[in-house]
């Protein structure tokens, strides 16, 4: 087995290999003068069970990605499994008004026509991403792992709250996990980038206040949904997600939210402005290494998402 990175979150890499145990592959991915993907693999793997780390974030990830695993193909790897923590162009999945193309497609397109063998993935924004490809997607929770801290608070009082009907299942799962009450933002979209909140469906009052949602991109759904917690009584509010996209006017909204914490997972590497925000970064390195070990041994990776409901009431 050998695991490599691109630049996109090598740290990550790293920790997943030292999950793993074992060193991360020595792989050279750099830029031409002019800017283009130059990628060598500067060991053998002929004949390997290969794991490529590589959130697609951006193009330039992206293309990495697929320069790495053809770099790989043609050096004989057996298998390659793109491990791919955050899939770009999630959000374009299907067709929501006339002549737009359904991106998340064409990129699982690519990424087969590249060579890869296998996809392993964090909380995709649409689970029907996993019909795209034409290869076996393991899709990977990162609930098991906001479960554990989310109950090491020992929150007294705790509410969850869906920032919008989109994410109810994910927040109806966790609130029934965690035996606690689920509430509901209705809002109405009125941009791409802009929400407006209409009503509240649930109770919220003086509770402690956990806001589901698999990424923040802009900050405008969280932030109105921090705004519209405390605007309804919560003492003190929880927001948690996946994905930390955070782009555009993210930094500007979430300070002016005065956040109580923020959680997230280090599938994208935490933007540093960031840092002088109160951010709690979890790291999904142990799951993703356990998963990572499954694939190669042939074993359920579905094993490692059981859940157990709270035996306390809601």
């Amino acid at each position: 087995m050998r695991i490599f990175s691109g630049n996109a979150n090598r740290p990550l890499a790293q920790a997943i290999a030292d999950a793993v145990g074992i060193p991360l592959g020595a792989m050279n991915c750099n830029r031409f003068p002019d800017g283009e993907v130059k990628v060598q693999v500067m060991e053998d793997v002929r004949g390997a069970d290969v794991f490529v780390v590589q959130s697609t974030t951006t193009n330039d990830f992206l293309m990495e990605l697929l320069v790495m695993t053809d770099a790989l193909r043609r050096a004989s790897a057996s298998r390659i499994t793109a491990v791919v923590p955050y899939f770009g162009y999630a959000r374009q999945d299907r067709k929501h008004e006339g002549r737009v193309p359904i991106t998340a497609k064409l990129v699982a397109n690519l990424m087969v026509t590249a060579g890869i063998h296998r996809v392993l993935t964090v909380d995709l924004h649409a689970q029907q991403i996993q019909g795209f490809f034409d290869v076996p997607v393991d899709h990977l929770l990162a609930r098991p792992v906001q479960l554990e801290y989310l109950m090491g608070l020992n929150l007294s009082n705790p509410v969850v709250l869906s920032p919008d009907t989109g994410s109810i299942k994910l927040a109806d799962r966790i609130a029934k996990i965690m035996g606690i009450p689920l509430a509901i933002i209705d809002k109405r979209r009125t941009g791409d980038a802009s929400t407006e909140v209409a009503n509240i469906i649930g109770s919220i009052g003086s509770s402690e206040v956990i806001i589901i949602d698999d990424m923040i991109t802009t900050a405008g759904s969280m932030s109105n949904a921090i705004k519209t917690a405390r605007q309804f009584g919560a003492k003190r509010v929880i927001p948690v997600c996946t994905h930390a996209v955070l782009c555009g006017d993210a930094y500007e909204r979430l300070s002016a939210a005065q956040l109580d914490e923020l959680v997230i997972t280090d599938t994208i590497p935490l933007k540093r402005r960031f840092n002088d925000l109160p951010v709690k970064v979890l790291t999904l390195a142990p799951l993703l290494g356990a998963a990572i070990k499954n694939i190669h041994t042939n074993q359920s990776v579905s094993s490692l998402f059981v859940e157990r409901p709270n035996q306390k009431s809601a």
